[in-house]
């Protein structure tokens, strides 16, 4: 049985990382040390950032190094929220670099798509059902 969720990032500069999921999440991290940054979402659920070269000693060399995908979308971050016009503009504020405007789907969501410094992808969505 799973107890929690947590979704680590892989990251070029942790500080820079730290400052925009800050600003774009509206929340500072609950963990920032040297190595992992983390920023509870909801109970059991957490999004981490760690440094690529961090990630690269745990690893080491038995997968390609995660530097070598910077800017290649790797992972999709689909977070629902209950106002999405609302969080496009604050996304925009942050920083984040538009990928898709808001767009209703057939699968029920009305969503906007960004990226962030290291090319990951950022979903905002809410139910249209």
């Amino acid at each position: 049985m799973i107890a929690a969720l947590q979704t680590i990032l892989y990251v070029q500069n942790q500080e820079a990382s730290r400052l925009f999921y800050s600003l774009l999440l509206g929340m500072e991290p609950t963990l920032h040390v040297p190595g992992m940054t983390e920023f509870t979402i909801a109970p059991n659920c957490k999004i981490g950032l760690m440094p690529n070269n961090g990630i690269a000693k745990i690893l080491g060399s038995s997968v390609p190094h995660p530097q070598n995908g910077t800017g290649i979308p790797r992972c999709e971050l689909y977070i629902l929220v209950t106002n999405v016009t609302e969080t496009f503009e604050k996304a925009l504020a942050a920083g984040a670099a538009l990928v898709c405007p808001i767009k209703d789907y057939d699968w029920g969501d009305r969503a906007c798509y960004f990226s962030d410094p290291d090319g990951h992808i950022i979903a905002f969505a809410e139910s249209i059902k």
